[in-house]
């Protein structure tokens, strides 16, 4: 197997993969993934580091493993916020919440999402891209099913929005006036109100 090929190796019935995904995550995202090294994964995970590779071929798989888990978490608390919902806006609103309080919560794996971008790890750029478009692909449809104006730009009001939730981990103090929850239904309420009033 080449060096720069990012699938999981078959688990054995042993399989202590989950333990090294968590350790990856919380090294990824206490020092990040370039501070990383895949010993000290295995230290963390309580092996050396050629028993890991029994799991993952090399780091870039290990960072695709845990931004998937990541991603899947994500769109699994948005998808649950949305099924109680029929309205647009409502359910706009109920995924903004949902993917806030999830980026938020003390999670290592939502927050590799967050925090490493897919030019961090060039051999698997396309990968981490391809999954976060997984996930974008839910906001477009909500945004596709709002009551716009005429001629508003969908494309630029979804990463207006994904940015600013995203980067909410970066500003956000918990002791703050506004819980993650009332901060997203604020934003959406912005949204909404300037939609309004063209």
């Amino acid at each position: 197997m080449s060096p720069t090929h990012t699938t999981a190796r078959a688990p054995h019935t042993d399989s202590r993969a989950p333990q090294v995904l968590d350790c990856a995550a919380g090294l990824f995202c206490g020092k990040g993934y370039e501070a990383t090294s895949v010993r000290e994964i295995a230290q963390g995970a309580g092996m050396l580091p050629g028993s890991l590779y029994c799991h993952f071929a090399n780091k870039e798989a290990l960072l695709v493993a845990v931004y998937r888990r990541g991603v899947d978490q994500i769109i699994q608390a948005v998808q649950q916020a949305l099924g109680r919902h029929q309205d647009p806006w409502h359910r706009l609103e109920a995924a903004c919440v949902a993917h806030l309080e999830a980026v938020l919560r003390d999670d290592d794996y939502a927050q590799v999402v967050v925090r490493v971008r897919p030019s961090d790890a060039p051999a698997v750029a396309d990968e981490l891209a391809a999954l976060r478009d997984r996930y974008d692909a839910l906001f477009t449809g909500l945004i596709a099913a709002l009551p716009l104006a005429r001629g508003t730009d969908r494309q630029a009001l979804r990463l207006m929005l994904l940015g600013s939730l995203n980067w909410a981990q970066t500003w956000y103090r918990p002791t703050g006036r506004l819980k993650p929850g009332a901060l997203a239904r604020r934003f959406v309420a912005l949204l909404r109100a300037a939609q309004e009033n063209t």
